[in-house]
């Protein structure tokens, strides 16, 4: 009777350390245009961020390293090139990108992961990839076209641009996800993710003491809070919240119920940001969540590579 009632209590738990996760994570974009309005620049912006979100990352990656063989030299190699591709890199893109284009767009931009990785592993490893897969995929760039195609309309260029670099973002993370599954079957995932953020960190760190003057450093106070915020809220929570949610209730289910995040962005952005929700937005949506939604329920068909 115990281990009934425990189950489905678990799956309930699970179920909602993804929403809370997706949203967390949705949230991001949210605070980014926030901070934009008190005219700070995205490094300087990228660099509060990692900066207050270092010591949650090294203890998080201490935490899981404990009792744990020490890293190789080929480990920290492995660690550098994740944390600059998955971490450093898509965020600073990312962050470019939002100065451009509105949230609800860069979410679901940014929601086309899963096609690039399927794609990489096409092919670097000569992976299938299934018809219904490439269904999936074909509805839900039509989903992000018909939204983009309305912005270039509205804001011309500079949508174009915006678009390209979170784009761009989602190609540099797909990357990540392709070449890191070697390397979380060998130091596990909270240990990778810590150790990879923490090299992201002192990426963008070094980036602002290269790029900028140190009296970039004075911005705002909104900025600091919503720093914070971003990287504490909407960056390691979000983190926890989604791997405790896989423990829970698997990788599949935990990614299905992510379909939750481009909704809350586009809530969020009406509310907080003024941001229009149009027919192209709300059609848009419709067809890249359902693109999605085909696409990863078919994406490990028994009996396919894996």
């Amino acid at each position: 009777m115990g281990k009934a009632q425990k189950a489905p209590k678990g799956i309930a738990m699970g179920l909602l350390l993804a929403m809370l996760g997706a949203i967390a994570f949705s949230g991001k974009a949210i605070i980014v245009k926030l901070a934009y309005r008190y005219g700070v620049d995205a490094i300087t912006l990228l660099m509060y961020r990692m900066l207050f979100a270092l010591p949650i990352f090294m203890l998080m990656a201490w935490w899981a390293g404990r009792g744990q063989a020490a890293l190789t030299r080929k480990d920290w190699l492995g660690v550098l090139g994740l944390g600059f591709s998955g971490y450093y890199l898509a965020s600073y893109l990312d962050f470019l990108g939002l100065a451009y284009i509105t949230a609800a767009l860069e979410r679901l931009i940014l929601y086309l992961n899963p096609t690039l990785v399927v794609l990489f592993g096409w092919v670097v490893y000569g992976r299938a990839i299934t018809w219904v897969q490439f269904g999936g995929m074909l509805l839900s760039y039509c989903g992000v076209l018909l939204v983009f195609g309305h912005e270039v309309g509205a804001q011309g260029s500079e949508a174009v641009w915006g678009s390209l670099l979170v784009f761009a973002s989602t190609v540099s993370y797909a990357v990540y996800m392709v070449y890191s599954g070697e390397m979380v079957r060998r130091l596990g995932a909270l240990r990778l993710v810590g150790l990879a953020s923490s090299v992201a960190c002192l990426f963008c760190i070094a980036q602002f003491l290269v790029t900028q003057p140190l009296s970039a450093m004075q911005v705002a106070p909104q900025v600091l809070w919503l720093s914070l915020l971003n990287s504490t809220v909407c960056t390691v929570a979000p983190v926890l919240m989604v791997m405790m949610a896989i423990e829970r209730i698997g990788a599949d289910m935990t990614a299905q119920t992510g379909m939750i995040g481009p909704l809350s962005t586009i809530l969020m952005g009406v509310w907080l940001l003024d941001e229009q929700l149009n027919p192209w937005m709300v059609a848009g949506t419709i067809l890249v969540m359902g693109g999605i939604f085909v696409f990863t329920r078919w994406a490990r068909k028994p009996g396919s590579p894996q």
